[in-house]
Protein backbone atom coordinates (compact mmCIF):
# COMPACT_ATOMS: atom_id res chain seq x y z
CA UNK A 1 0.00 0.00 0.00
CA UNK A 2 1.48 3.41 -1.26
CA UNK A 3 0.24 6.83 0.15
CA UNK A 4 -0.01 9.86 -2.12
CA UNK A 5 1.37 12.90 -1.18
CA UNK A 6 -2.01 14.53 -0.21
CA UNK A 7 -2.38 11.50 2.91
CA UNK A 8 1.50 11.50 3.87
CA UNK A 9 1.09 15.38 4.88
CA UNK A 10 -2.22 14.45 6.77
CA UNK A 11 -0.14 12.00 8.54
CA UNK A 12 2.52 14.30 9.19
CA UNK A 13 -0.46 16.72 10.40
CA UNK A 14 -1.65 14.70 13.14
CA UNK A 15 1.46 13.16 14.20
CA UNK A 16 2.17 16.56 15.50
CA UNK A 17 -0.95 17.08 17.12
CA UNK A 18 -0.67 16.76 20.94
CA UNK A 19 -4.07 16.46 22.02
CA UNK A 20 -4.52 13.62 19.06
CA UNK A 21 -1.36 12.21 21.39
CA UNK A 22 -2.76 12.90 24.41
CA UNK A 23 -6.10 11.11 24.02
CA UNK A 24 -4.63 8.04 22.64
CA UNK A 25 -2.31 7.97 25.67
CA UNK A 26 -5.59 8.02 27.63
CA UNK A 27 -7.28 5.76 25.55
CA UNK A 28 -4.15 3.07 25.41
CA UNK A 29 -3.91 3.74 29.22
CA UNK A 30 -7.33 2.91 29.62
CA UNK A 31 -8.06 -0.03 27.07
CA UNK A 32 -7.65 -3.15 29.57
CA UNK A 33 -9.71 -2.07 32.27
CA UNK A 34 -13.01 -1.49 31.06
CA UNK A 35 -14.61 -4.37 32.64
CA UNK A 36 -12.36 -3.72 36.29
CA UNK A 37 -14.31 -1.75 39.42
CA UNK A 38 -10.97 -1.56 41.47
CA UNK A 39 -9.12 -4.68 41.21
CA UNK A 40 -11.69 -7.30 40.53
CA UNK A 41 -13.76 -7.98 37.36
CA UNK A 42 -17.24 -6.41 37.47
CA UNK A 43 -19.94 -8.72 36.27
CA UNK A 44 -22.34 -5.82 35.74
CA UNK A 45 -20.44 -4.41 33.37
CA UNK A 46 -19.11 -7.61 31.33
CA UNK A 47 -22.53 -8.53 30.96
CA UNK A 48 -23.99 -5.33 29.53
CA UNK A 49 -20.83 -4.89 27.16
CA UNK A 50 -22.36 -8.02 25.96
CA UNK A 51 -25.76 -6.93 25.08
CA UNK A 52 -25.32 -4.15 23.94
CA UNK A 53 -22.48 -5.70 21.54
CA UNK A 54 -25.20 -8.29 20.49
CA UNK A 55 -27.47 -5.48 19.98
CA UNK A 56 -25.18 -3.72 17.69
CA UNK A 57 -24.43 -6.99 15.31
CA UNK A 58 -27.76 -7.56 15.09
CA UNK A 59 -27.31 -10.88 16.19
CA UNK A 60 -30.51 -13.45 17.42
CA UNK A 61 -30.83 -14.62 20.58
CA UNK A 62 -31.08 -18.77 20.79
CA UNK A 63 -33.56 -20.51 22.64
CA UNK A 64 -32.30 -21.51 25.64
CA UNK A 65 -31.53 -24.88 25.94
CA UNK A 66 -30.67 -26.52 29.43
CA UNK A 67 -27.21 -28.33 29.74
CA UNK A 68 -28.12 -32.12 30.35
CA UNK A 69 -24.23 -33.18 30.93
CA UNK A 70 -24.12 -35.15 34.80
CA UNK A 71 -19.85 -34.74 34.72
CA UNK A 72 -18.45 -32.31 33.57
CA UNK A 73 -14.31 -32.14 34.35
CA UNK A 74 -12.19 -29.11 33.25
Amino acid sequence: MSLDEEEKKELQRLARSRSLREDLEKLARSRHRIFFSGDAVDTDRVLEFLCEYNAFIHHAPRKFRPIVDRLMKL
